[in-house]
């Protein structure tokens, strides 16, 4: 298979898409925790899809994986397992500061280290990249994604000094730009750990296609083993966080107890282990609190059999949301996978496609929540230079691309 950037560059806009809305079905989930439904959720964004598609799209993947060596399972699971400790943190960025500016923060820092440091680890950044004119022209796309994820982030600063504390507390709940930063960094610099493990599974890549998978599935056992790694991860969290708040019944039952006091206060620990709060999803808190003090009110004045209806989660409901949503989650990989089987010898250049276009699409869902709303002329203008920069990265990183294959 000929490598083709501009086919590339769409395979990684369709990832990033997919991205930036894998969070909307959450928001149909009632009347379970955070824990439960990410949990619930991840089972298909991290097990079930990849073993789907893998088993579908691929030849010999049982074979494959016993063929590969143990140190390359363990690190391609390591670094999968490091990512899913910024993926965590990475919900505490949103938490503090909100959907747009903590994209910003975090993928630009994740975009920074998760391109860079393959190349020269495997010591090619000099010769291959900085060396010749398509690694220089790509090394100036990424440039522009920084200069853009900047351009995004300022605009979430004046969108802070534009908003009253009301207006803030309205689509923030808890917003914080000092503690969302230092959480941001941390988040930002594991989650490039993601880019990791798929370099460090090419020999997996090459077990696969001598097994007879064409070239563009060859990422796809890749992500099984990477993946596994983000799901221990958040699978233990989540069960702490199922033991410590008794949540762990919502999985197999319908009817919801009300949280005691106590765990309507509880303080959650921000450390760099921890998981984002059960509000991570949850962007506009005000509106929902309103709705859930009116449905309580509506509640103690029905009769018995509709209270207990109302205190009844929507189980097969819930299921299918988590399903949809972590579905759509896995197919930013998936379609990731695509990409970077066309983006020749230069796929180090897919992990900038990816976060451009994942930060591109969250932005215009963050605009479409109204979090933009009332932040002031200012910000508009460079929340739009900054969607303008992405954009044009984009185009950069697939034509320097194009002029390696030309060479």
């Amino acid at each position: 298979m000929n490598p083709n950037p501009v086919i590339g560059v769409l395979y990684h806009w369709l990832g990033g898409l997919a991205s930036g809305s894998f969070y909307v079905p959450y928001r149909g989930v009632k009347r379970w925790a955070w824990e439960t439904f990410w949990l619930a959720g991840g089972f298909f964004s991290w097990i079930i899809a990849p073993w789907f598609f893998a088993l579908l799209m691929t030849k010999d993947l049982l074979p494959v994986l016993h063929e590969t060596s143990g140190t390359v399972i363990f690190w391609t699971f390591f670094f999968g397992l490091l990512w899913g400790i910024g993926g965590l943190t990475f919900g505490l960025t949103m938490r503090y500061l909100g959907l747009s500016l903590g994209m910003a923060v975090v993928l630009g820092l994740c975009a920074a280290f998760g391109t860079l440091i393959p190349p020269i680890f495997r010591g090619e950044f000099m010769s291959q990249v900085v060396g010749t004119s398509s690694g220089r022209i790509i090394l100036l796309g990424i440039f522009v994604c920084l200069l853009g994820i900047a351009a995004a982030g300022l605009a979430g600063i004046y969108k802070e000094r534009a908003m009253s504390p009301e207006q803030q507390k309205e689509t923030i709940k808890e917003f914080d730009l000092k503690k969302g930063v230092g959480v941001a960094v941390l988040s930002g610099v594991m989650s490039a750990c993601f880019a990791y493990g798929l370099a460090a599974g090419d020999p997996i890549k090459a077990l696969t296609i001598k097994h007879g998978t064409p070239d563009l599935w060859q990422g796809l056992p890749v992500l099984v083993v990477v993946l596994l790694g983000g799901f221990t991860t958040n699978f233990i969290w989540c069960v702490i966080l199922n033991i410590r708040n008794k949540t762990g019944y919502q999985y197999f039952t319908s009817i919801s107890r009300e949280p005691s006091e106590q765990s309507r206060d509880e303080v959650i620990i921000e450390t760099a282990v921890d998981a984002p709060s059960r509000e991570v999803v949850e962007h506009i808190p005000s509106a929902r609190k309103d709705l859930r003090a009116q449905s309580s009110v509506a509640v103690e004045d029905a009769p018995a059999s509709r209270k207990a209806d109302a205190a009844r989660a929507p189980m097969l409901a819930n299921y299918l949301f988590c399903a949809l949503a972590g579905t759509t989650w896995y197919f930013q990989f998936f379609f990731y996978s695509m990409g970077e089987t066309q983006m020749g010898k230069y796929k180090f250049s897919s992990w900038t496609l990816h976060m451009a276009s994942i930060i591109i699409f969250s932005s215009l869902w963050g605009i479409g929540l109204k979090e933009w709303k009332g932040a002031g002329v200012q910000a508009g203008r460079l929340l739009a230079l900054a969607l303008l920069l992405l954009v044009g990265s984009t185009v950069i990183v697939g034509y320097g691309n194009y002029v390696g294959l030309s060479h």
